[in-house]
């Protein structure tokens, strides 16, 4: 936050993180064997409530949010000061009875678009999305490459034309030369799993605050 953040993005850890790389799966195998749960991320929120007001969106699978229930969960994530979800495996198809919950929440519900999209699902997505859309960069698992700029560029002006919603990049995002680049056509970057790396290399330290924050100062 202190680098310039202006959304936070926080894990619901979950045993089979299939849209997730190697790194983003293994801070979710830490989370779940340090007893981590869906309730326990809602308290976290709470705790963050308690120091901060930026937003918090909470970025998971559909499994735990079923088997939590979900008009609990709306209930209980609105209570926590949670701003918006992005549910990688829910499509904007499939996603009708999470909205019907979430509808007096003032939670946003972020969809997903990649360079295969369909137009009628770019349509759907246009139609209910809320809060913004996130653009994956490229197909396959977040961290797996690096950033094609000339053809996420392409994409992202296409969508523009086709979505009233901001339009946020996410997958590949690893440097500054990245955010910058990226934010000159889109609305905004997404970076996960450089800063997961960076969370767990200085977990390794004696000082964990001062070397994240060293670290957190070369990419933004």
């Amino acid at each position: 936050m202190e680098q310039g953040a202006t959304l936070i993005e926080l894990g619901m850890p979950f045993s089979d993180p299939m849209a997730d790389g190697p790194t983003i799966q293994k801070s979710s195998e830490r989370a779940l064997a340090n007893g981590m749960t869906l309730q326990g991320t809602l308290e976290l929120v709470k705790w963050v409530r308690t120091k901060h007001d930026i937003p918090l969106l909470l970025m998971g699978y559909y499994n735990p949010i079923l088997h939590y229930g979900l008009k609990k969960f709306a209930k209980d994530a609105k209570n926590a000061g949670v701003n918006a979800l992005l549910i990688v495996d829910l499509p904007v198809e499939e996603s009708e009875e999470l909205r019907t919950h979430l509808k007096d929440s003032n939670i946003d519900l972020i969809y997903l678009l990649t360079p295969t999209s369909t137009k009628e699902r770019i349509q759907l997505v246009n139609q209910f999305g809320s809060g913004f859309v996130y653009y994956v960069s490229f197909t396959g698992t977040t961290g797996a490459q690096s950033l094609n700029t000339t053809a996420v560029k392409k994409n992202v002006l296409s969508l523009k034309k086709q979505i009233k919603l901001p339009i946020n990049v996410g997958f590949g995002i690893s440097t500054k030369q990245d955010i910058k680049a990226v934010q000159e056509f889109a609305d905004g970057a997404v970076v996960g799993s450089a800063i997961v790396k960076m969370i767990e290399q200085a977990s390794q330290s004696n000082n964990f605050k001062s070397n994240f924050k060293k670290e957190l100062q070369k990419l933004f």
